[in-house]
């Protein structure tokens, strides 16, 4: 073990946003820090040179500053949530729940923003110059090769997106709940085999079909978002909504289900349907119809099926279970 088992961390920036939790030889707790929420990421070293990470954020949005001279590939994974990054081309993508990256975080200081106010999920890093060195001293059996895989995946400093896949959800969901007894050597373990799965995937077998959004166009959909969010009680047309913001049907449509993963409708009525689900509870005093109004529905029927499907039970059931 390296007599400083952080030292890896030593040269970087995290920013003025970060502040250390705790600090053990095994474990290190950060905190990010936002005027729309806060996030901890708790930090595993591996091997010399390599780290596991967990990401719990609950925020809307947040200023990376994180800079490092080190040679870095990292690989995150999606639980749950989305994350939304921008390329070096003013170009928006999307991380969604069971997508992985693989990036070398030459491009990852700016904004970073979360369209559903939360993001679960894990990153390995690897510095490479102390990685490869440290993992074949450790498991001299096996052939890693980590600056081909920063060539392949990585070239030219471009970033690479694997979209839901049963293989990776077979690697990384198996390191969500890792008893602390095992935790360290099933780390090693999980890591290796992403190593040798990464080494023989055929890029060509697998295809990023999901659009990419320029910031004029993510704009006018957060602008509808914004909308939406506030006049819960007034139901637009996807015309009029685009009308209002001077974008196409089809755009709007497209563009609202890659930043938010719904469709426009789907996505506000779920919504409309967990706030009423709430004020059912909070406001016991208050009559099912008038919650139905306030989310926009003034045909107390239709908001009751409405309710059933996401809950499985009527507003009234849903009021009298929580008691």
């Amino acid at each position: 073990m390296a007599t400083d088992p952080w030292e890896m961390f030593r040269g970087a920036d995290f920013g003025d946003n970060i502040e250390e939790v705790v600090e053990t030889e095994e474990c290190k707790v950060l905190r990010l820090n936002d005027p729309s929420g806060d996030g901890l990421m708790t930090i595993y070293r591996v091997f010399d040179g390599v780290y596991l990470m967990y990401n719990d954020f609950h925020l809307a949005h947040c200023y990376s500053r994180f800079t490092s001279c080190a040679n870095l590939l990292c690989i995150d994974h999606c639980r749950e949530g989305r994350m939304e990054h921008r390329t070096e081309q003013d170009l928006h993508y999307y991380i969604e729940a069971g997508d992985m990256r693989v990036d070398r975080r030459v491009h990852h200081t700016g904004d970073v923003d979360f369209p559903l106010s939360h993001y679960h999920g894990i990153t390995i890093g690897f510095f490479m110059d102390q990685a490869e060195k440290a993992i074949h001293e450790a498991m001299p059996t096996i052939s890693v090769d980590i600056a081909f895989l920063a060539q392949k995946f990585c070239s030219g400093d471009r970033l690479y997106i694997l979209r839901q896949n049963s293989a990776i959800e077979h690697i990384f969901s198996e390191l969500y709940h890792v008893p602390s007894k095992i935790r360290m050597d099933y780390f090693k373990i999980k890591v290796m085999e992403l190593l040798v799965f990464l080494g023989a995937l055929e890029l060509a077998d697998y295809r990023d079909e999901r659009p990419y959004f320029y910031s004029s166009q993510i704009e006018k959909i957060k602008s509808v978002h914004k909308l939406l969010m506030e006049e819960l009680s007034v139901n637009y047309t996807t015309e009029e909504l685009a009308k209002r913001f001077d974008i196409s049907v089809g755009a709007l449509k497209t563009g609202f289900k890659g930043v938010y993963g719904s469709p426009v409708y789907t996505y506000i009525r779920t919504y409309k349907m967990n706030i009423a689900a709430s004020m059912l509870v909070t406001d016991r005093k208050k009559k099912i119809i008038d919650v139905a109004a306030s989310v926009g529905y003034d045909n107390p029927s239709k908001f009751a099926a409405a309710f059933k499907e996401l809950f499985g039970m009527s507003p009234a059931e849903y009021r009298n279970d929580r008691r």
